[in-house]
């Protein structure tokens, strides 16, 4: 990644964590390791990868997963755009997992879907692709 896309990346995860804080919690976002990943997608809950295009072509994406991008190459979003293709993917009620690289941007989306939407069910792989890779386990074509 870049030097200046990374700064713009954060630059907007930090916009919209900044705008988290003063929406009502609802819910808990359940942060889980590669390894508890693994296990949920083997029981059917959808996994959710909201990085940009040019990182799935890079690592690949666990298989199996929704690529979802939510913040574009330059750090603008469709909150509005990205929520209504999730309700295809998962409803309010139903459990979802977002990843990303490092597990930075999907917190922060996490925490937007269970407190200021009202997801009662959101995993957050808390080291994201990277480690999913460095522990070995699969990815397919991004």
């Amino acid at each position: 990644m870049t030097y200046c896309l990374r700064i713009i990346l954060l630059r907007s995860v930090l916009l919209l964590s900044l705008l988290l804080p003063a929406l009502p919690l609802r819910a808990e976002v359940i942060n889980i390791s590669s390894d508890e990943l693994q296990s949920l997608v083997s029981r059917g809950v959808p996994v959710v990868d909201i990085r940009v295009a040019w990182e799935w072509r890079e690592t690949g994406v666990v298989p199996g997963s929704r690529k979802m991008m939510f913040f574009d190459d330059r750090g603008g979003y469709d909150a509005g755009a990205w929520l209504a293709s999730l309700s295809q993917v998962a409803g309010r009620d139903e459990p979802v997992i977002l990843i990303c690289h490092t597990g930075v941007r999907s917190r922060v989306i996490a925490n937007w879907l269970s407190g200021g939407v009202g997801y009662s069910r959101v995993y957050n792989v808390t080291r994201g692709i990277d480690d999913w890779i460095r522990l070995g386990h699969p990815t397919t074509g991004g």
